[in-house]
């Protein structure tokens, strides 16, 4: 009986090794270069929002007067007047309904 031949196991060539290094070199850089960008991009984001924040704060400070206002109360009560009322609604829907319902009774 003989016994089994050894398994020769897994060669990874010199060339081989040398390709895995660089893809992964490769690789590594490109994601260097986008942390780059997201971390300026944060950066940036940093400045808008201060900015932000120093407009909003000023605003608080001066606060709207009268003239500000009234344009808006304005249109704000243009809208009032001219809202259907949910009820309304349903009172015309009820008598397109029976409308509706009555038209087969009264053709008979």
């Amino acid at each position: 009986m003989t016994s089994p031949a050894p398994d020769p196991g897994v060669y990874i060539s010199p060339a081989q090794t040398l390709a895995e290094v660089r893809r992964i070199a490769d690789g590594q850089i490109r994601m260097e270069g986008k942390l780059d960008r997201l971390l300026d991009d944060r950066a940036e984001d940093r400045e808008t929002l201060a900015d932000h924040e120093q407009r909003i704060r000023r605003q608080e400070q001066v606060g709207l007067t009268e003239a500000d206002v009234a344009p808006m109360r304005a249109d704000v009560e243009a809208l009032k007047r001219s809202r259907w009322p949910l009820p309304t609604i349903a009172v015309l829907a009820s008598l397109a309904g029976v409308a509706i319902a009555l038209i087969p009774l009264l053709s008979r």
